[in-house]
């Protein structure tokens, strides 16, 4: 589906659309782990000469209680963020949100699954007056795990190639940092849920309206392989174990309320739902926008 075109779905009254900030291209033996090559490729058979797979950029953007949310912001569209990424005329945040009549200063709430640069890069951009990083959603508050915070800003030897100051230090002054270990209630509607594993402030948005609900599973997973086999835990994730008990109680929720998964890294638009086949085992199943 092309990246500049904008989906919309429903969770019961609530009404989300996925924008895109195009295609980022990531090493897919980094992606897969232990799990052997000749697995994988029968699950993702595009690759490129560097055998690098593509990963989606879908964040949504909703309207929950008066308050216009924006879930994950893409890899950013500052010069340097764009590297591994396609180009910012294949599909930018930006440019998706304006197709739905909504501007950057029109975001009253952006929330991070975690600070993974692909993830908040467009939480800042350079200012066309004077050259310097600002904050892009001028009118936002942005929610953070306070224990992503926290290791965002002191990066370690593995992790500092990823957690990158320019999208974390101009929006300093709009932040607040949530409990790592509770749920915290966004709207009525809209909770950020701790999932650790990924990372150990990794959160996980939940969109709850009368019967029905759905969940942005930030990065539990980089392919739907991964959230239909437990054990198929990513090379990228910084606690292993905990991912795979994390994303498997999850998903088995999400068949047996046959909730509605929205998937960061997933093939554009990335939205679908977890069934089981007739032997037992998870399937991932595409859903259709409305």
């Amino acid at each position: 589906m092309n990246q500049n075109a904008n989906t919309k779905y429903s969770i019961g009254s609530v009404h989300f659309n996925v924008v895109s900030d195009g295609v980022y291209w990531y090493d897919a033996g980094a992606i897969f782990g232990v799990v052997p090559r000749i697995m994988w490729e029968r699950q993702q058979k595009q690759l490129d000469v560097s055998y690098r797979m593509p990963l989606g950029l879908n964040c949504i953007v909703l309207k929950s209680e008066g308050k216009t949310i924006l879930i994950e912001s893409g890899i950013g569209g500052k010069p340097e963020d764009r590297l591994a990424a396609s180009p910012l005329e294949q599909g930018n945040l930006i440019d998706s949100l304006k197709q739905i009549d909504i501007a950057p200063e029109d975001i009253d709430i952006v929330i991070n699954t975690h600070l993974h640069a692909d993830h908040c890069g467009w939480n800042t951009r350079v200012s066309d007056k004077n050259d310097l990083l600002e904050p892009t959603f001028r009118n936002a508050t942005y929610l953070i795990s306070s224990q992503e915070w926290e290791d965002a800003t002191n990066p370690n030897e593995r992790t500092r190639a990823t957690y990158l100051s320019r999208n974390l230090d101009p929006i300093i002054d709009q932040l607040e940092l949530i409990d790592p270990e509770k749920e915290h209630l966004v709207t009525n509607e809209i909770v950020f849920v701790p999932t650790p594993g990924h990372t150990a402030g990794h959160g996980t948005v939940v969109v709850r309206s009368g019967q029905e609900w759905g969940v942005y599973v930030g990065d539990m997973a980089q392919h739907k392989s991964q959230l239909e086999r437990t054990a198929w835990a990513s090379g990228l994730d910084i606690l292993p174990l905990i991912s795979m008990e994390t994303k498997k109680a999850l998903m088995e929720k999400c068949i047996e309320d046959e909730a509605l998964i929205i998937f960061c890294h997933g093939e554009f638009p990335g939205v679908g739902r977890m069934t089981r086949t007739l032997n037992g085992y998870r399937k991932w199943v595409d859903v259709a926008p409305v």
